[in-house]
């Protein structure tokens, strides 16, 4: 009988990497990260050599091969790094949101602009994720675990105010929260180019997309 292969396991940076234990290593990992990472956002792929990191980030070959076995794993590394940034800054505004929203109009208006400029800040990476999560599954994984934790967040928090909502009832909401969510990331990767084709579907002028975005996503989960 054939051993079903295990599916890889989220990562963050310690799990591509060899951890170090003085302040000293600590700092030199950073400084390979930062390089490694500096470097694909110039150059918006992964075409850069481990000597390049070495000389930007002021470490040693030999010390990046001691913390990475493989210019794989530092490119791993970067994007744990960037999902757990991203991750936080994404709960940091539903949270804040949710405490001072006090009706669904004012949440959603809110939390598109914010979620933009979330994205928008780091779209340039999440291109590069999203280019390598085609054919890597140790990116592939923690990018869709992330991608459910943000739906995740965003539902909850527009479920806080389904008093607002037209339908059916608890599913018919949460359904509708979900979909919600759904038009408005897909809406601002498009245009962020976050997409395959890696470009933006038109030119909309961005302040006037999120304005509608947000008027939208309020009229259909207000509509029954």
């Amino acid at each position: 009988m054939k051993k079903k292969k295990a599916e890889p396991k989220p990562f963050a940076v310690a799990d591509v990497s060899r951890k170090p234990q003085q302040g000293r290593s600590l700092a030199s990992l950073k400084r390979m990260l930062e390089a490694a990472r500096d470097l694909m956002l110039e150059r918006g792929n992964e075409e850069f050599t481990l000597q390049e990191v070495s000389e930007r980030g002021q470490v040693s070959i030999g010390s990046i091969y001691l913390r990475f076995e493989s210019k794989d794993n530092l490119v791993r590394g970067v994007i744990a790094e960037a999902l757990e940034a991203l991750g936080e800054e994404e709960t940091t505004l539903v949270q804040r949101l949710s405490e001072s929203c006090s009706d669904l109009a004012s949440f959603v208006h809110e939390y598109v602009e914010g979620y933009a400029e979330v994205l928008r800040k780091h779209a340039p990476l999440l291109r590069l994720t999203m280019e390598r999560a085609e054919y890597d599954p140790q990116v592939a994984m923690p990018g869709k675990e992330h991608a459910l934790r943000a739906e995740n967040e965003a539902t909850e928090a527009m479920l806080a105010h389904s008093g607002e909502f037209g339908g059916d009832g608890p599913d018919d909401f949460r359904i509708k929260a979900q979909s919600g969510y759904h038009v408005i990331f897909a809406t601002l990767a498009r245009q962020l180019s976050l997409g395959s084709s890696g470009e933006a579907v038109h030119a909309y002028d961005w302040n006037q997309m999120k304005r509608e975005l947000g008027r939208m996503c309020v009229a259909y989960l207000r509509a029954d």
